[in-house]
């Protein structure tokens, strides 16, 4: 199979060549697509040296969207807002032609770098296993880890009351007790308006989270996603001041949590447990979601409403020619030997 591989470091340039392949009505997930990747590195990744590696074979694509981390090192163009990254595919429709043309950009990379890590891989689709076969089958050494979790909620057409139902007893009587004091009140909005999101980001700044990395980049992404049809941002309220926000999306049957916080100062009320159970049964209700899906990071909480964990995986690649690389096999190597001890 005769594959080109095109490496762009200009979106726009990239957006012509991928012929409409990374647009919403192709790729079915948010991070997929190229005006994700285009936001992220404009405002959260400007000073990393985009590497958009190109493979394709007659309308067969495949994409492996890459940063500049140092010289002769690359890496996946994503940071902590992405729940996962891989190859991306359009027209290649069974698994050879997937392993040709990540083969093919296994084969390109051999001279542009020496090094390449790419995370946070799922393997549910297999997608890191894909790629672990594709770059060790052109001589690549490769070293894979478990890096994240990401915890899941699988409907199977579940109501909210059927969901609710098998939830710890716990967490059921809180929503049960502070719902009917009535102190909070709970809005979920569609579109994005800026007073609603100003609102989001008040109550972020007095929660327990640290300060946000780009929230440029999540005001825009609110935005794009609002004229989309795809926003669903929650806000609670006590005494018409806002205490609890969470930013989720609902697209292509999955719904996705991306950020959620509460003012810490109201935690008597449960604001945040409170506009959580709205929002799940918003989406498992109205929107009728076959996924529910809590990002990465294993908090305990997320436990309480998921019901399923699936594991995320870097692989750090070294072409094993290259005299620099021979000190980092060589610790992994150690490392891997003495973990089976």
């Amino acid at each position: 199979m005769p594959v080109k591989c095109e490496y762009h470091d200009n979106f726009a340039v990239a957006q012509a060549a991928a012929s409409g392949a990374l647009e919403r009505d192709v790729q079915p997930c948010l991070f997929d697509r190229l005006d994700w990747l285009e936001s992220l590195h404009r405002i959260a990744l400007r000073q990393r040296k985009p590497h958009l590696l190109q493979a394709r074979y007659d309308d067969a694509q495949a994409w492996l969207p890459l940063m500049e981390l140092g010289y002769g090192y690359l890496a996946s163009l994503a940071n902590w807002y992405n729940f996962s990254w891989r190859p991306l595919f359009a027209g290649a429709d069974d698994e050879v032609a997937k392993l040709a043309l990540l083969r093919s950009s296994a084969r390109s990379l051999q001279q542009r770098c020496r090094r390449i890590t790419l995370a946070p891989l799922p393997d549910e689709d297999h997608s890191a296993t894909r790629l672990q076969s594709a770059f060790e089958a052109e001589g690549w050494i490769v070293f894979r880890a478990e890096c994240d979790r990401n915890h899941v909620l699988q409907v199977a057409g579940r109501s909210f009351d059927a969901y609710w139902e098998g939830r710890p007893s716990r967490l059921k009587n809180t929503v049960k007790r502070k719902g009917k004091a009535g102190t909070v009140t709970i809005r979920i909005e569609h579109e994005y308006g800026s007073e609603s999101w100003r609102d989001y980001e008040r109550v972020y700044a007095r929660s327990w989270k640290p300060s946000e990395g780009s929230p440029e980049f999540l005001r825009q992404l609110a935005e794009r996603e609002a004229a989309a049809g795809t926003l669903r941002l929650g806000l609670a309220y006590i005494d018409g001041q806002p205490v609890a926000a969470q930013f989720w999306t609902v697209e292509n049957g999955t719904a996705m949590i991306h950020k959620l916080a509460h003012d810490e100062r109201h935690m008597q009320a449960s604001p945040g447990t409170l506009l959580s159970a709205a929002l799940f049964q918003h989406v498992l209700d109205i929107d009728r979601v076959d996924l529910v899906d809590f990002g990465t990071g294993d908090d305990a909480y997320k436990a309480e409403w998921m019901d399923h964990v699936r594991d995320r995986f870097r692989l750090e690649i070294f072409w094993p020619n290259h005299p620099v690389n021979w000190p980092y096999i060589a610790i992994r190597k150690w490392r891997a030997y003495r973990s089976q001890d």
